[in-house]
């Protein structure tokens, strides 16, 4: 069954459940689309464009970003608790920050 979303793309349902197995998808436009309670842990991306994307609830313990363009994004009410940017803690970089800044 298909619907029709604003821009007039088909929207396409995927079945409500899928088995516990490894999933490929290569070359897929699945711009605007939503996921929700999906589980993707020790999935790979590559090559992957999320621009102007909404990353809510998302749990990202232990994953490491590579070769990522972060311009524009904004990380709000978030636990930096081991966070590194280029192998400086941000809770470092946050604390010198508030220092200069109450200077």
């Amino acid at each position: 069954k298909t619907s029709t979303q604003r821009n007039h793309r088909p929207l396409l349902n995927m079945p409500t459940e899928l088995s516990r197995t490894t999933y490929r998808a290569n070359n897929a436009d699945l711009g605007e689309s939503t996921f929700t309670n999906v589980n993707l842990a020790k999935a790979t991306f590559r090559d992957v464009n999320l621009a102007d994307s909404t990353l809510e609830d998302i749990n990202l313990t232990g994953t490491t970003i590579k070769n990522v363009n972060l311009s524009t994004v904004a990380i709000d009410d978030a636990d930096f608790t081991g966070m590194k940017l280029d192998g400086i803690l941000v809770m470092d970089l946050m604390q010198v920050y508030l220092e200069q800044k109450g200077a």
